[in-house]
């Protein structure tokens, strides 16, 4: 019993002591006007975040004085977009947090992940024409892009031609690791890395892997950044690949470098302080390729930080993430952000495969080298001894069985080009990439260091069982370099889909670009495979992801600002969504890789295909208010201080409120029937929109029902009699028939029309 009682009386120090002593990474909200007043009254000429620190940290000693505690540490203050700090600290200094008058929550910090010559052709941008015109490009636009950093003497971030940095620029450019104030000029205006967050979860920056400053190390940012402003390069190309005149999107805009993500990944903390102090440097546009799982809108980090600079007029796009094709996998979904789904352009790269059987298939490679011989062919689950044989692991292939032989590997476990090296290292003369069934028929072209391709899920099968049906199996494989004219747009398996299972409410994506074998920018000390045994050096490289299609609208939300400096982000993001196209360059209806190439549907491609000149004369736009985002929080039933994480405490909801989920003023129709809903179940939802085309103008409403619905519209007809008049309009969804089973969705338009004017939005009606 005395043994007992005493290893009880232990464990309670340990677990005390544990409490004073661990730390972890928060990222701290607080109540603006409480803490202000706080610490005024305290007259007080700290800062007021130093002020809390020191409080936490008196407090902390005097419970316990014998014990050797670690002091909070601040790693940042957030003060423009969102308001509070970034602090480690131990489970008791988190309780005496929670006593300060102001504080409203504390989160955690978390790791989030990394999710582009030709496109600007595929999307109609022209030099001199339109978006593209001379004065619309002698503007002044910043775009801040938060990545991977940037590799500043790239051709592509030259600034012959461009004027003086704009008066109003606040930022910098910060030296640090093979990074100087030089590094910037009249195109990269500004430079900064953060890595406190991440260095807190992940531990200290091994500088032989990545630069500690801007620099970039692994090309993911370089490539984000010249996507969306990069410089016209004329014959760019990747190993005589895809050549043609490279640029950006709105290729004079000025690039502000934000470093936030590392080899591990990125931290929120990070992330914030970037955000912060972008918005306070003064960029236009921010675009970030990163995020993490879908979760709701308080406790998403980048949520809440987009809400603030949309406040101050910045443009926030995100990309959608790459867990498709998978439903509800959607992130960034804030209704207040731009979040982009990755598509194909009909640009394509193929390859040749044929059996011993003389059987002959089509896959995709970036391999640049000869046509294989006809060579045995052996799957790489028999032919080695561990587990993981089947994927091409590194070691886990058998030299004598794979020696001067084309390799079969499953994708999974390792990267694709990983699985090459593996072959190689043991001795491979070759790798055919195998689809499973869930990643379809997705082909990825990749810069393999031997020849390799990636083939469908259907060809997978055929191969498979060529090789365990046949006693000699054989394959060659042939490259046949760059080709055009492919049906396209069509959506990537890989792009993440809706609905959104933080605000169903609303469709996410918002809409698709370009992100499957995009072109880019790329840093000269990185291979284009990122493999230590790749000695290539290139001026650009080819990869896909949601990342890359991202950068793609934020350049173009950056052509639209040239344009129309007076819209809002809401303004700009309504006229991308109204004018985006949902049929492909054939003339039918763009379809989806991840659903074996059945029509896509606005949980994956959201309103459509951006089309930027559309985009920049777009009829109608509907605007959204600060106060119209929070009366949506309120119908989400939000509680006060879920709200105040973004409102930073001043907004109250109505007592009586007249705003119903779906009454957001979105280009775009979810409507979400529950449960009780059976027959005749009807929602009615109310709309403005604000005349920015002709003076005077009569639009006619025109509307493709989803099955099982009946849609209603009143007034069927809007007269404007000047610009910038706003008319409202109600829109009845009345389902009829039987209840559907829940989860299923099914999907329609409105359309109102007036002479070249299209103004559409897609509706998606989802049974609950």
């Amino acid at each position: 019993m005395i043994f007992r009682i005493l290893f009880i009386f232990l464990a309670f120090m340990v677990t005390n002591s544990m409490a004073l002593r661990v730390q972890h990474t928060y990222i701290v909200h607080m109540d603006k006007t409480k803490i202000l007043a706080s610490i005024h009254s305290l007259d007080s000429t700290k800062p007021w975040f130093e002020s809390v620190i020191d409080f936490i940290a008196e407090a902390t000693m005097e419970e316990d004085e014998q014990e050797e505690t670690l002091a909070p540490q601040l790693l940042y203050a957030y003060e423009t977009s969102m308001f509070g700090f970034a602090a480690s600290l131990s489970e008791t200094q988190l309780k005496y947090l929670n006593q300060v008058d102001g504080f409203l929550t504390a989160i955690p910090d978390e790791l989030l992940t990394l999710h582009t010559t030709y496109t600007s052709h595929f999307l109609g941008l022209q030099n001199g024409i339109g978006l593209w015109s001379a004065p619309n490009l002698a503007s002044d636009v910043i775009i801040g892009v938060l990545d991977s950093g940037i590799w500043p003497e790239h051709i592509s971030f030259k600034d012959s031609g461009l004027s003086a940095v704009p008066h109003r620029w606040k930022g910098v450019c910060e030296q640090g690791t093979n990074f100087s104030i030089s590094n910037c000029n009249k195109k990269l205006i500004g430079a900064r890395a953060y890595f406190k967050g991440y260095e807190k979860s992940v531990g200290k920056i091994n500088r032989t892997v990545d630069y500690l400053s801007p620099r970039d190390s692994q090309g993911h940012g370089t490539h984000t950044a010249s996507t969306a402003a990069g410089d016209i390069v004329q014959n760019a190309e990747f190993l005589g690949q895809a050549r043609g005149s490279a640029s950006g999107m709105r290729y004079s805009s000025r690039i502000a470098a934000y470093k936030v993500c590392w080899p591990s990944g990125c931290a929120n903390s990070d992330i914030l302080a970037a955000m912060d102090q972008a918005v306070s440097d003064g960029v236009d546009v921010l675009s970030l390729s990163l995020g993490g799982f879908p979760r709701p809108f308080y406790n998403d980090s980048i949520a809440i930080s987009s809400f603030g600079a949309t406040q101050k007029g910045v443009f926030v796009s995100c990309s959608a993430g790459n867990s498709g094709p998978y439903e509800s996998t959607v992130g960034n979904g804030a209704p207040w952000i731009m979040t982009v789904a990755a598509s194909y352009t009909d640009r394509t790269f193929p390859t040749k495969v044929k059996l011993g059987n003389r059987k002959i298939f089509t896959g995709s490679s970036l391999y640049k080298g000869k046509q294989t011989n006809q060579l045995p062919l052996v799957y790489g689950k028999s032919a080695g001894t561990k587990r993981e044989a089947q994927f091409c692991t590194k070691g886990s292939l058998d030299s004598k069985l794979v020696h001067r032989k084309i390799v079969a590997c499953e994708r999974g476990l390792n990267g694709r080009t990983e699985k090459g090296e593996a072959v190689k290292m043991a001795g491979g003369a070759g790798m055919i990439l195998l689809n499973s069934k869930s990643q379809g028929e997705e082909l990825f072209a990749d810069p393999h260091i031997l020849p390799a391709t990636s083939i469908g899920a259907s060809t997978s099968d055929i191969i498979r069982s060529y090789i365990n049906s046949s006693k000699n199996p054989t394959a060659s494989i042939s490259f046949i370099g760059t080709k055009y004219g492919d049906p396209a747009p069509i959506i990537a398996a890989f792009s993440s889909r809706g609905p959104s299972i933080a605000g169903p409410d609303v469709i996410k994506p918002d809409i698709t670009a370009p992100g499957v074998n995009i072109l880019a920018a790329w840093p000269s000390k990185t291979s284009p495979s990122m493999l230590k045994s790749d000695k290539r050096s290139v001026l650009f490289n080819i990869i896909s992801g949601t990342s890359m299609s991202c950068p793609h609208v934020s350049g173009i939300a950056a052509l639209l600002k040239s344009v129309h400096k007076d819209w809002s982000p809401a303004a700009i993001k309504s006229a991308l969504m109204t004018t985006a196209y949902t049929f492909n360059n054939k003339g039918t209806p763009i379809t989806d890789i991840g659903s074996n190439n059945s029509y896509a549907n606005p949980f994956a491609f959201g309103s459509g295909h951006v089309k930027p000149e559309s985009a920049s004369d777009p009829g109608l736009v509907y605007d959204i208010s600060t106060k119209d985002y929070l009366n949506y929080l309120c119908s989400l039933n939000y509680t006060s201080s879920q709200i105040g994480l973004l409102s930073k405490g001043n907004f109250a909801c109505p007592k009586k409120p007249a705003f119903q989920v779906g009454d957001l003023n979105y280009p775009s129709f979810s409507v979400l029937l529950g449960k009780k809903s059976a027959m005749n179940a009807s929602v009615t939802y109310k709309r403005v929109v604000t005349n920015v085309g002709k003076q005077q103008s009569n639009y006619v409403v025109k509307v493709e029902q989803p099955k099982g619905v009946s849609v209603s519209v009143v007034p069927r007809n809007l007269r404007f009699e000047k610009m910038g008049q706003k008319l409202s309009y109600h829109v009845t969804f009345f389902a009829f028939g039987r209840a559907k089973t829940s989860g299923v969705s099914s999907f329609g338009s409105l359309i109102w029309v007036s002479g070249k004017y299209k103004v559409q939005s897609p509706i998606a009606v989802t049974w609950q």
